[in-house]
């Protein structure tokens, strides 16, 4: 059987990360922590080369690599938020201690790797819409916003005003 494993390279911070992401995401748990059994360009006999973590069902691959490989905004992890709340709690703890925030609900942790905070209501009044002008305003609303405010997109899609 085929599988597949998705490494996120670490500049020497693969066990705090593991730590970090565990906690943030539920149904969320650290499988194993390696340590490299010789040195290594990047490690000494003994330190950790790699972390397996599961976060929500999904295993990840945290590589000890060092600097030579940054984060890059081309890949990011999304996550399907249930409301604003949960919205707030992961956007608050992902930007916290270093992070950034970016656009559209887009922001970074303190390790660089990038995230989308994208509540389940922004998808069902942006992509799962019929009434395609309400789609558009809840888009036009959601562009500028950096954490998404869910009831604001909800105001401007119900906004019967901009159509007449």
């Amino acid at each position: 059987m085929t599988r597949m494993t998705t490494c996120i390279w670490c500049n020497h911070t693969a066990e705090e990360q593991a730590a970090f992401y565990t906690a943030l995401i539920p149904d969320s748990r650290i499988v194993r922590v390696e340590r490299a059994p010789i040195d290594t360009p990047s490690q000494q006999a003994g330190e950790v080369i790699l972390a397996v973590i599961e976060l929500a069902g999904h295993q990840y691959l945290l590589l000890n690599g060092g600097p030579m490989f940054p984060q890059t905004e081309a890949v990011s992890f999304v996550i399907h938020t249930s409301d604003q709340a949960e919205t707030d709690r992961l956007w608050d703890a992902i930007t916290a201690d270093g992070g950034a925030e970016s656009q559209c609900g887009w922001c970074k942790d303190k390790w660089g790797v990038n995230w989308q905070v994208t509540p389940d209501r922004l998808m069902q009044l942006v992509w799962d819409n019929p009434d395609q002008a309400a789609a558009s305003r809840a888009m036009q609303a959601m562009m500028p916003m950096r954490k998404i405010d869910i009831a604001a997109i909800e105001a401007a899609a119900a906004d019967t005003a901009a159509t007449a």
